[in-house]
């Protein structure tokens, strides 16, 4: 009896603490959907990162191209991506649903990067559009 209700605690402790079906937890404000996507991408977890990604044609087509150059990658380069600590230099909001988010990360300190975190129906996104430059 002991073991069923422990069985029974524990499947409703797994059932309540997921947030979606793919298991990954809704960020809780701009800063924390930016570092999500960035930790993601850079330890190549593209599922994840696509979790945090505003859904469009042309941030799905940067984000397909931001995989192919991942894979790309020496064995070298992606062991220190995955080594880098991300530095944010810069946290501003435009207005209350557009957070610019610069940041370096410490395998290659000299490129900053702005990412544009968007909020969509109470949840925050990765906007890759920001990163063209034109």
């Amino acid at each position: 009896m002991k073991k069923l209700i422990a069985s029974f605690c524990i499947a409703a402790a797994v059932s309540c603490n997921s947030n979606n079906e793919s298991g990954y937890k809704k960020a809780e404000d701009a800063q924390d959907a930016g570092t999500q996507f960035i930790r993601a991408s850079l330890d190549g977890d593209y599922d994840k990162a696509a979790f945090y990604l505003f859904k469009d044609s042309t941030n799905v087509m940067l984000f397909e191209k931001q995989q192919a150059n991942y894979k790309e990658m020496s064995s070298k380069e992606k062991s220190q991506y995955k080594a880098a600590t991300i530095r944010p230099v810069a946290i501003t909001g435009e207005n209350d649903s557009t957070v610019q988010y610069k940041y370096y990360h410490t395998s290659n300190p000299t490129d900053t990067t702005t990412l544009r975190i968007v909020r969509r129906q109470d949840t925050w996104l990765v906007d890759l559009k920001s990163i063209i430059k034109m």
